[in-house]
């Protein structure tokens, strides 16, 4: 069962457009005043109206001072709330229709409002986040240079990306241009921080440059590809389903704490080419993982402020990602993309990478 508990306060006056608004979106509401001339709505609503009910209070008593609506999610309900045709509501007027694609993968997401309050924390850049990205770094990058891939593993679980990551996805789908500066300078300063702790350790550290973990970071491959796609889709399925952080984080991290930890250590150990390699997997991933969040959000029925605006972005998205593949097939193309070329070249072969 997906289902929310709708509380509303607002004045008794506008008690009467409420109670026009509530069936559309609900069948079960009560209401109840309390102190100070309010009146309390609450109302179950089935997850996939709870978005819309949202919007439609916004926009009828979003001007009132004394309006409040909080969402809770609830674990159970008698008798059940159930998902099918046969409960769907009737009557949404002039409420755009939901498709049975939308219905599909809508179904249990959580509405906007909710993304927005998960990932806001996340934004901000507190000595707790650089903390944690410094911390991530350091990790995968002494478990890449000592071959333990347990280590990295636990780089990953940290997550300090994720919400940065999953705001410019957010932000790019809905066209919320604030929320994009907010979330692109949080990973950016994000991504800064972790190269700089691996070079820290690849300067400071006797690294060897073989190590299978490492040379992995250096090589890109259409699996690469595959693989950042993969982790975007299923990192913002699970977050828009409240998913623990932990699991998307691992998704997300799996595709860029390591490729930029990789970038430092190799950039500190003096092998500046093979960390160019790395910096541009860490590009490829990080597109990656940009399209396929935009296009989840979008199949999940997350409505852009302008469809042109949107669309055009996430062409911009799919045509920087094309022209890195079209870089990549060249590498393939002339033998440098492969891990057999990385070995060659720090055991002293003539190949240039």
């Amino acid at each position: 069962m997906a289902a929310r508990l709708v509380v509303i306060f607002l004045p008794e006056a506008e008690t009467g457009r409420l109670e026009e608004i509530l069936p559309r979106h609900s069948r079960r509401h009560w209401r109840a005043t309390v102190a100070g001339g309010q009146e309390k709505f609450s109302c179950i609503v089935q997850q996939r109206y709870t978005e819309r009910l949202l919007d439609e209070l916004e926009l009828a008593f979003g001007a009132l001072p004394t309006f409040t609506a909080y969402v809770s999610q609830i674990e159970a309900v008698l008798p059940p709330v159930k998902e099918t045709l046969a409960t769907e509501l009737s009557g949404l007027g002039d409420l755009p229709h939901i498709t049975a694609l939308e219905r599909f993968f809508s179904r249990d997401r959580n509405s906007t409002d909710e993304l927005y309050d998960d990932i806001d924390e996340s934004l901000h850049i507190r000595p707790s986040y650089l903390l944690t990205v410094a911390l991530s770094s350091m990790i995968a990058g002494l478990g890449m240079s000592s071959g333990q891939t347990a280590v990295v593993i636990g780089a990953m679980i940290i997550a300090p990306l994720l919400g940065p990551t999953m705001g410019i996805a957010l932000a790019t789908t809905v066209g919320d241009w604030g929320l994009g500066r907010k979330a692109a300078s949080t990973l950016a300063i994000g991504c800064v921080l972790a190269v700089l702790i691996g070079f820290l350790i690849g300067a400071i550290s006797d690294i060897d440059p073989l190590v299978t973990e490492l040379v992995s970071r250096t090589a890109v491959s259409p699996a690469d590809i595959a693989l950042a796609l993969a982790s975007g889709a299923a990192g913002v399925l699970a977050f828009s389903r409240g998913t623990s952080l932990s699991l998307v984080g691992v998704m997300i991290a799996v595709a860029l704490v390591p490729p930029l930890s990789a970038t430092g250590i190799y950039a500190g150990a003096g092998y500046p080419v093979v960390s160019a390699n790395a910096l541009f997997l860490f590009s490829v991933n990080l597109v990656c993982i940009m399209v396929a969040g935009i296009v989840m959000f979008l199949l999940q029925g997350l409505q852009p402020r302008n469809w042109r605006l949107t669309g055009g972005i996430l062409a911009l998205w799919v045509f920087i990602l094309a022209l890195l593949g079209f870089m990549m097939a060249g590498h393939f193309l002339f033998g440098l993309a492969a891990m057999e070329t990385v070995y060659r070249f720090f055991l002293g072969g003539n190949v240039t990478i």
